[in-house]
């Protein structure tokens, strides 16, 4: 008999349909997948950021978005949240992308794309079709942590 070695590298996807109840069901997705593949010292952030990230989706677009976290060969974690509309915050966009300018300390809202400078190694994102004949395209958006 053999043992079999569970792979360093691995990928989960999920739908989510444009739902208030989204982030809640993102943040419950990546604590269990992350609990069982043993990345808990990553697992605060990676909720976080996930959960930023597919709160903004439902609040600035109308339609569904996906979620996929995504372990690299080196440890990393890299998460993706699609979303359907097509503009690239300021963070995510081309370089550089060091600086967004701070909420007001009144502001409701405001600080997620803080909390990815925080909280993140790398980040990214792009447009996905050119607007025009790629109608409902989006946008991805991205983050990595390492542990």
């Amino acid at each position: 008999m053999s043992t079999v070695s569970l792979p360093d590298t691995w990928v989960y996807a999920l739908r989510l349909p444009h739902d208030p109840r989204a982030a809640r069901v993102a943040r419950m997705t990546v604590r269990a997948v992350l609990h069982g593949h043993g990345r808990h010292e990553v697992l605060d952030a990676v909720e976080l950021l996930t959960s930023e990230l597919v709160t903004n989706a439902y609040r600035h677009t109308r339609g569904p978005a996906s979620l996929r976290l995504t372990a690299l060969a080196d440890g990393r974690l890299r998460v993706g949240v699609w979303d359907s509309h097509p503009r690239v915050p300021a963070l995510f966009s081309e370089p550089p992308q060091d600086h967004v300018s701070p909420a007001p300390p009144d502001a409701e809202g405001g600080r997620g794309l803080h909390l990815v400078q925080a909280h993140a190694d790398r980040w990214g994102g792009m447009a996905l079709g050119d607007g025009v004949l790629d109608r409902g395209a989006g946008k991805l958006l991205w983050f990595e942590v390492s542990g």
